[in-house]
C-alpha cells in the first residue's frame, strides 16, 4: 500500500495535479521540492487519525483544492472534512480490507464517509463489488488496478539467487512473497499441498521471504513462521522450507528470477479479503509463473493459462498438481506471456487511470 500510495502521489505530481499532501513521516522525500507537505506520526492511531483531519482541514482553506483524496479507507474521514470545507470533490483508493473491516466502530465513522466520496477508486473487481455491497454508488466507482516495476533484463540473477543461499541449479524452487498473515494461507498450504509435492520432487525447496504483519484495520491476523514451521515439523518436510525473511528490491527480484514458481494459496477468509494481489504481477514481470487460489482480487492479477493458475479456493489437491505441472513443463513456457501481461500494469498506466478518474470539476 505504501508503494501504491507514493505512486499516485508521484502520478498527480507529474500532470500538475496536485499542490499539496497530507502523510505519514517521510511523506516529503517522495514529492517535488517546495511541495506543500505536512507530515503525521505513523501509525493508525486516535491521535493521527485526529491529526489528520485537522491538519487536513487547515491545509484545504489555505491551498483551496479541487480534490481532495484519500490513500485508503482509513484516510476517508480526513478527504471528506477537508473536501467539505471548501467545496472539493471527496475522492478515496479503496484496497479491499478498508471496506470491510469488522471494527463496529470503523464501520460506524469511516463507511459513511466513504460512502460520501464522490469519486472511488477501487483496486479490483472484487473490491468494486464488496463496496457496492457496503452502499458505495457503482457509478462512483473506478478500477484502477495496481502497477508494478517492469525490471530489466538480468540474465545473471537466477544464478546470483541460488549460489547466495546454496541452492543448485537443478532443485526445484517455490517462492513465496509477502508478509505471513493468516490470509497467506503459508501453514496450510505446508501442511495440505506442499507434501504432495515433496513426494513427486523431493528435492524442492519452499523459499519463503517476508515477515510478520499485524494490520492496522485488522488486528491479530499475524501467522508467523512459527505457525509455517509446525506444519513442516508435522509434515516431516521441515528442511524443504526455508524463511528468509525481509529483503531488499534487489533481493526479491533476484528471487523472482531464481524460484521456478510463485505459489499464492491465499485463503477465504470471512471478514478478512486479499484486495488484489500485487506480488503475482511482480512475479510475472519477472517472467515466473504464479499458482494461486482464486480468492479475492487475485483474479484480476494473473491472467489463468498465461501468467499462472488459478485454483479454486481450498483446493489443496488441484494446487500440488498445478505446481507439479509448472514445474515439469520448465520456467520457459510461461515466460514470456506472464511478461507481456504484466506490462499492461506499468505505473505510468496506473498514474494516468488515477488521473482520469479523479477527473476535474463538472467531468
Amino acid at each position: 500500500m505504501e508503494r501504491l500510495n507514493a505512486k499516485m502521489f508521484e502520478a498527480l505530481l507529474t500532470h500538475d495535479e496536485m499542490s499539496a499532501l497530507i502523510g505519514p513521516a517521510g511523506s516529503s522525500g517522495f514529492v517535488k521540492p517546495g511541495t506543500n507537505v505536512k507530515e503525521l506520526p505513523s501509525g493508525a492511531t486516535t491521535a493521527t487519525i485526529l491529526a489528520s483531519i485537522t491538519k487536513g482541514i487547515a491545509m484545504a482553506r489555505h491551498v483551496r483544492p479541487d480534490v481532495v483524496l484519500a490513500g485508503s479507507g482509513l484516510a476517508a474521514p480526513a478527504a471528506v472534512s477537508a473536501a467539505r470545507v471548501c467545496g472539493a470533490i471527496p475522492a478515496v483508493y479503496l484496497h479491499g480490507l478498508d471496506i470491510i473491516a469488522p471494527s463496529r466502530l470503523y464501520r460506524a465513522i469511516w463507511l459513511p464517509c466513504i460512502r460520501r466520496c464522490q469519486r472511488v477508486l477501487v483496486n479490483s473487481a472484487n473490491t468494486r463489488r464488496l463496496a457496492i455491497e457496503a452502499g458505495v454508488h457503482a457509478s462512483r466507482i473506478n478500477i484502477v488496478h495496481p502497477g508494478a516495476d517492469l525490471p530489466d533484463s538480468d540474465p545473471e540473477a537466477r544464478g546470483r539467487f541460488r549460489a547466495r543461499y546454496g541452492i543448485d541449479e537443478a532443485t526445484p524452487v517455490l517462492l513465496s512473497v509477502g508478509r505471513m498473515t493468516t490470509r497467506k494461507g503459508l501453514a496450510e498450504f505446508v501442511a495440505r499441498a506442499f507434501p504432495a509435492i515433496v513426494d513427486e520432487r523431493p528435492e524442492t525447496q519452499l523459499i519463503i521471504i517476508g515477515d510478520e504483519a499485524i494490520d492496522a484495520l485488522h488486528r491479530g491476523t499475524g501467522a508467523g513462521f512459527g505457525r509455517v514451521r509446525a506444519a513442516a515439523l508435522e509434515a516431516g518436510i521441515l528442511d524443504s522450507v526455508r524463511w528468509l525473511g525481509p529483503c531488499s528490491d534487489r533481493e526479491l527480484s533476484d528471487a523472482y528470477r531464481g524460484a521456478d514458481v510463485h505459489v499464492f494459496p491465499i485463503r477465504d477468509i470471512p471478514g478478512d479479503v486479499e484486495g488484489f494481489g500485487m506480488v503475482a504481477i511482480e512475479a510475472a514481470a519477472h517472467g515466473l509463473a504464479t499458482v494461486a487460489f482464486n480468492v479475492g482480487g487475485v483474479s484480476d492479477a494473473i491472467m489463468g493459462g498465461e501468467s499462472g493458475h488459478l485454483i479454486s479456493a481450498g483446493d489443496y489437491s488441484a494446487f500440488a498438481n498445478a505446481v507439479i505441472e509448472v514445474l515439469s513443463e520448465g520456467t520457459t513456457k510461461m515466460a514470456a506471456e506472464a511478461r507481456a501481461f504484466a506490462a499492461g500494469f506499468s505505473w505510468d498506466r496506473f498514474g494516468g487511470e488515477v488521473v482520469a478518474a479523479l477527473g476535474r470539476p463538472g467531468d
